[in-house]
C-alpha cells in the first residue's frame, strides 16, 4: 500500500449529528470495509446498541485498559476514513490522501483539507502527517512525534 497523508481533527463533544455528517459525507457506506460500522452507528448515533454491538466495538480497543478505539473505513473521494473514540470520549475524525511520491501538491491538498474539516466539524484542533496513526487520548494528540502540521489547539 503506498504512503498516505493522514489528516485528523479533534472534536471534543461529537454528537450524533457530527458523526452522521462525517459518515454521510466521507464514508463509503455501500462498502465500508469494516462490518463494525453498523455497530458503531447503533452505539454512537442511534443509541440502540446491544451487547453484541458493544462486544464488536470492544474488539477494536488496543487493550482492556484503553477505552479508545479506531474504526478504519473505505472513503468516498479519499484513500480512507478513520473514526476514533478517545479515552476522554472525544472523537478524532480522519481522512487519508494517497501520496506515493511525497508530492507538494498532495501536501497542499492535505493542509487545505485540515482547515476545511476543522471548519466543517467545529474542531478546535487538527493535525496531519505521513502514515500518522490517530490519537487515542489527549496525551497522544499533544505529543504526536509523527505530526507534520498542526492547526489550532485543544481547549
Amino acid at each position: 500500500m503506498p504512503p498516505v497523508i493522514d489528516v485528523y481533527v479533534w472534536v471534543p463533544t461529537a454528537g450524533a449529528d457530527v458523526l452522521t455528517a462525517f459518515i454521510d459525507r466521507y464514508v463509503d457506506t455501500a462498502r465500508p470495509g469494516d462490518d463494525r460500522l453498523d455497530a458503531f452507528v447503533r452505539a454512537y448515533v442511534d443509541g440502540t446498541a446491544d451487547a453484541a454491538d458493544r462486544a464488536a466495538l470492544a474488539d477494536l480497543r488496543r487493550s482492556d485498559d484503553d477505552p479508545g478505539f479506531s474504526l478504519y473505513l473505505r472513503a468516498r473521494g479519499y484513500d480512507g476514513a478513520i473514526i476514533t473514540v478517545t479515552d476522554e470520549r472525544a472523537v478524532v475524525l480522519g481522512l487519508s490522501l494517497d501520496d506515493p511520491d511525497a508530492s507538494p501538491l498532495v501536501a497542499a491538498r492535505a493542509r487545505a483539507l485540515l482547515d476545511r474539516l476543522r471548519d466543517e466539524f467545529d474542531a478546535p484542533a487538527g493535525c496531519a502527517g505521513t502514515e500518522l496513526a490517530p490519537a487515542h487520548s489527549r496525551e497522544e494528540w499533544e505529543c504526536g512525534d509523527m505530526v507534520q502540521w498542526r492547526s489550532g489547539a485543544l481547549p
